[in-house]
């Protein structure tokens, strides 16, 4: 499958990823065919770009860190849960503790797989998304970090429910209290959740040299939690951006965080997070530096910015050769561009 930008989508062409509702359903499903009008319908919904099914890179896989159902599990309980909020009434601790169970059992099944996150986002899941992704990022960072199972669950819970104090409060939208107080508040509430789920919500836009908020603490101050958070939050946002801005690919977003490293953000938790991430994810177009332009097919662990890149060149009128580049072996030739 390759990634391409919604604007080259054509009728006729097949959807390479499943695009979710909202409510965890599924919107489009892997292998649909392709219309003018759902191609419309993905545009009026925000979706800048899907993978397709093209022949010449059917072998392309993305590997997901979680599964379909897992997935929709999640993305059904965070709609759940911010209904509930929405509707003044109660959220479930257990439901979501069972959801986070099941996160978790897919991240120590897959945890040798570079992250991508490449689930499609529309206006209406973006929030859900979003919490999922930083959910994942986090649990695999703990998890590299050495943390127990107890302890990925409480960080996995927190960064689920890192923003729910933007839900549902007059004070948030009208700027007289940070979300994040509005957060720790509710959630210091949840006895069935440890305290220091309310401290990665509490704590996750503190900066590591005190000029973060709501309470410009620093250091050692900020819970190794709130710090994880913290990175995946940062990420994922460069990746969406929510305010508008152009949202930036993988690469360029790790570069926005190492400019971070040591003043916004932690530097071992960054550290951490680069040995996880995938910098440039199967199926994405690149322009190498001797002016070939392929698709990258393939990864390597700890090595994110030399992936295998296959360049298609054509043999004759019927006949298009295939030659893959494996950067790792290559160190002269590098990614000079990612073409949208």
């Amino acid at each position: 499958m390759r990634l391409v930008d919604i604007e080259t989508v054509e009728p006729g062409q097949y959807l390479g990823k499943t695009i979710f509702s909202a409510n965890g359903t599924v919107l489009l499903s892997t292998g649909v065919q392709l219309t003018v009008f759902m191609i419309s319908t993905l545009k009026r919904l925000g979706v800048t770009a899907i993978y397709i099914d093209d022949p010449q890179f059917r072998d392309v896989e993305t590997q997901d860190m979680l599964s379909e159902e897992t997935k929709r599990a999640v993305i059904n309980q965070m709609s759940e849960t911010f209904e509930a909020l929405r509707s003044g009434k109660e959220f479930s601790t257990k439901a979501i503790s069972q959801t986070i169970d099941q996160l978790l059992d897919d991240v120590m099944r897959n945890s040798s797989v570079m992250v991508h996150l490449s689930d499609i986002r529309t206006a209406d899941n973006a929030a859900y998304v979003h919490a999922m992704n930083v959910c994942t990022l986090s649990a695999l960072i703990g998890l590299n970090m050495g943390l127990n199972m107890i302890q990925l669950k409480e960080l996995s819970i927190g960064a689920l429910l890192h923003d729910i104090g933007k839900l549902n409060a007059p004070e948030i939208q009208e700027g007289r209290m940070h979300h994040s107080w509005r957060g720790f508040e509710l959630l210091k509430m949840k006895r069935e959740f440890s305290l220091l789920v309310a401290h990665v919500a509490f704590q996750h836009h503190e900066h590591v040299d005190g000029t973060g908020l709501p309470r410009g603490i620093s250091g050692d101050e900020i819970h190794a939690y709130a710090k994880i958070v913290a990175v995946a939050n940062a990420y994922d946002n460069f990746l969406y951006r929510p305010e508008g801005d152009r949202p930036l690919l993988p690469h360029e977003a790790c570069e926005q965080l190492n400019a971070l490293s040591g003043t916004t953000l932690d530097h071992e938790v960054l550290t951490q997070f680069m040995k996880v991430v995938s910098i440039y994810p199967n199926g994405i177009s690149v322009r190498l530096s001797n002016h070939k332009i392929g698709v990258v097919v393939g990864q390597h662990r700890g090595l994110p910015g030399r992936p295998i890149v296959r360049i298609l060149s054509k043999a004759d009128e019927d006949t298009v050769d295939a030659k893959e580049i494996d950067l790792a072996q290559h160190p002269t030739l590098f990614i000079e561009a990612v073409l949208n």
